[in-house]
């Protein structure tokens, strides 16, 4: 089936697992221990049911929004992944093109394949960057300084990765950026060969973020050793304001998933909370983040922007975030299905698909202007 015509993400998740190496597709589609947070972040978003209107003008739909001050198509953002670029050869500048094309935020991870200056080379408008405040606090503030340089129009910090969740795939398999040529490995790549060759035509294959940019740090074996010693156990809220002083743009505080944090960021003056768990890849058995949205709206109001992460597969679940009182949402996982499944032209289908539910769905809802979905949208029971 070509790419354009796939039906749903679902249907690119299929494509992307036949094409992506074992390793990378584990590593994206799973979640720490148990992978019960991960299961429950998809799951969770069936309980909350919309109210089906009928004998409503619903001509002249419109999903064109704001996200952290920006114009967006619609309200939907791409969220950072580490090693997108092993999903997909240039898979950052793949997603990042796809984006800008459809109006919609990308948001570069430090632990991208390709560079934040390769990712810029590549496209025209600004993008987001997220940022991991590592041990290492000098690289933290040179990689703010990058991202001013390359007019990065947002940061986002990510405060839940303070130690790295378990993910038990990854350690079965031996995950690493590029992978080793394990007898194992080089079987599987064998039978990907549309991603092998792709490979092939790159240099983009580890994190050049790091490399090169980090002393001692210039093969994969140094690399592993930096950044498996580097995510910070004394990051606190004093770290978010050290980079704050840093960075003079909009700053979006990700990973918050609790009432109490939620407070505290928005006092702290973030521009934006993102209510994410980590895509249920931190703490195993952490609540949903559509079951913490309502809460954490009520609490923090309109003092920042919220935007909801972790779980979303279908436009119909941006909606019912929105009815919960989101201002916007970010996609991870959906985008990825589309990039594994044909780079950028699998990530523009991902984005058509969660058009196309938004626009069909909001009018079987009786709206036509998706600014004015909201708790009336809802089913209360």
């Amino acid at each position: 089936m070509e790419i354009s015509k796939v039906p749903s993400i679902e249907h690119l998740r299929q494509i992307y697992q036949r094409r992506a190496p074992k390793m990378f597709y584990d590593y994206c589609d799973t979640g720490s221990y148990t992978t019960s947070t991960y299961l429950d972040n998809t799951a969770a978003f069936a309980k909350y049911k919309l109210r089906q209107r009928v004998a409503v003008n619903i001509d002249n739909r419109k999903l064109n929004s704001t996200m952290v001050g920006q114009p967006v198509t619609m309200p939907v953002g791409l969220s950072p992944i580490g090693s997108c670029g092993m999903q997909h050869a240039d898979g950052e500048i793949h997603a990042a093109r796809a984006a800008e094309k459809f109006g919609v935020p990308f948001c570069l991870s430090t632990m991208s394949i390709c560079s934040i200056e390769e990712v810029a080379k590549h496209t025209t408008k600004p993008f987001w960057f997220q940022l991991y405040v590592m041990k290492d606090r000098g690289f933290a503030t040179s990689l703010v300084e990058r991202a001013k340089a390359a007019k990065c129009s947002a940061l986002v910090l990510t405060l839940d990765l303070q130690v790295l969740g378990q993910r038990h795939k990854d350690v079965v398999n031996g995950l690493s950026s590029p992978p080793k040529l394990t007898i194992k490995n080089i079987m599987n790549i064998a039978t990907k060969p549309r991603w092998a060759l792709g490979m092939l035509g790159t240099k983009n294959r580890q994190f050049a973020n790091i490399v090169g940019h980090v002393k001692n740090v210039g093969d994969i074996a140094s690399l592993n050793e930096w950044a498996n010693h580097q995510f910070d156990p004394t990051l606190d809220w004093s770290s978010v304001e050290f980079i704050r002083k840093q960075w003079d743009g909009k700053l979006i505080l990700k990973g918050i998933n609790d009432v109490e944090d939620a407070k505290i960021a928005s006092k702290l003056g973030a521009d934006a909370i993102v209510v994410s768990n980590h895509g249920g890849r931190q703490l195993d058995g952490a609540s949903a983040t559509i079951d913490m949205l309502g809460p954490i709206v009520d609490a923090v109001g309109k003092k920042s922007e919220i935007i909801l992460d972790s779980g979303i597969r279908t436009g119909i679940d941006v909606l019912r975030a929105l009815a919960l009182g989101a201002d916007s949402t970010m996609i991870g996982r959906a985008y990825i299905f589309g990039l594994g499944a044909g780079g950028e032209a699998g990530v523009t289908r991902a984005l058509e698909i969660i058009r196309k539910e938004m626009d069909i769905t909001m009018a079987l809802c009786g709206e036509t202007d998706v600014k004015k979905f909201g708790r009336h949208n809802l089913l209360v029971r």
